[in-house]
């Protein structure tokens, strides 16, 4: 893996040269985790000037995490109220740097005025995106790593599956969850784990609460795990106690078929707007206009949100190997609702089409 981060830094060096910066000063954690396979808190990476690119950090990763690798210089600062951007500027002035490229997008104004104090006489320029473009196509390492994520979440998921529900908690639920992801090797949970019954289910950024899971209630839930930093994510909603009233059969069933109809629409080369107006025209067509998420699916990857973000005024193909969610829902105030979230890679048709990297069942269970 070293020699992947290697290669990878390469390629933001030759990025960099060609916008006319001699060095790239990298902030944003999951920039510099993609760059270095670690990103200890507070963590900076100088990419250039000379060949050897250098990490400072406020303190030495704790031992069993991962370290950086032997070929960055690693620099500790002595005091933990330091700034490792602002000491990796001044490290870059030092080494004679003409132009330092900087992701102001994660600067803070006061920290951004903190490098032009520090580092007189260089020339900052904006790297903006560069680190996230590389981060978009994933290689086999991280795809592998997505799987792995995956198969957590479904296990945890079935387990839950095969538990008694009524009577227990939203909140007892989702705890539960990702302890269970924990218990099969995640790193932790890839985002906060939602779960929602009854009238709440359904919702895109539902919180859970204490409400108790009654007989009848939709149950979703939406969760994910994290394994070595790559995080997936799956939801699906179930009916409690006796068989689906037909209300809810007929919501889920065009969910579902929105669901299909995304899934069935990533390819490499398809617009990424076209993949949401396949999933949303679905919903559309059923009577479903209100109260739909501006989004149907985004990358995941370092983040569980990441380019590309599959929305109507997406700009932008998709390529292969790019791992994307496909994620419709609808929820009715007062009644509740029906998500459905899967984790795939697009893949060329002569590879198959997309690959389903979240497996769990989507057929409507009565649990």
């Amino acid at each position: 893996m070293a020699e992947v981060h290697s290669v990878r830094r390469a390629r933001l060096r030759e990025r960099c040269a060609a916008a006319g910066a001699a060095a790239a000063l990298v902030t944003r954690p999951a920039n510099v985790q993609y760059l270095t396979g670690c990103a200890p808190p507070g963590a900076a990476l100088l990419v250039g000037p000379g060949p050897a690119d250098t990490l400072v950090h406020l303190r030495p990763p704790p031992d069993g995490t991962a370290q950086p690798p032997d070929e960055l210089r690693s620099i500790v600062l002595p005091s933990p109220d330091g700034d490792a951007a602002v000491a990796a500027a001044d490290l870059a002035r030092q080494q004679h740097a003409d132009g330092l490229a900087v992701e102001e997008h994660h600067l803070t104004v006061t920290r951004h005025r903190a490098l032009r104090s520090v580092a007189a006489g260089v020339h900052l320029t904006d790297l903006a995106g560069s680190v996230e473009q590389l981060r978009l196509v994933k290689d086999e390492h991280e795809i592998a790593s997505l799987r792995i994520a995956a198969e957590i979440s479904d296990q945890a998921l079935g387990e839950l599956l095969e538990s008694i529900l009524v009577g227990r908690t939203e909140r007892h639920l989702a705890l539960e969850l990702e302890r269970r992801l924990v218990d099969h090797g995640a790193d932790g949970a890839a985002f906060p784990t939602c779960v929602g019954t009854g009238p709440h289910s359904g919702a895109a950024r539902h919180i859970p609460t204490d409400r108790r899971v009654e007989e009848g209630d939709f149950l979703s839930v939406r969760l994910g795990a994290s394994y070595r930093g790559y995080r997936c994510e799956v939801g699906r909603t179930f009916v409690i106690g006796s068989a689906p009233a037909a209300w809810q059969i007929e919501l889920y069933d065009a969910v579902f078929a929105a669901q299909r109809a995304g899934r069935e629409a990533l390819a490499p080369g398809v617009a990424c707007r076209d993949v949401d107006r396949a999933t949303r025209d679905v919903l559309t067509a059923a009577g479903h206009t209100e109260g739909l998420a501006p989004w149907t699916g985004h990358g995941v990857g370092l983040e569980i949100d990441e380019d590309p973000q599959l929305s109507p005024a997406a700009m932008g193909k998709l390529d292969a190997c790019v791992p994307v969610t496909v994620e419709p829902g609808v929820h009715l105030p007062g009644r509740g609702g029906v998500r459905i979230d899967d984790t795939l890679v697009v893949r060329p048709v002569a590879d198959g089409g997309p690959e389903l990297l979240t497996i769990t069942t989507k057929e409507l269970l009565a649990l």
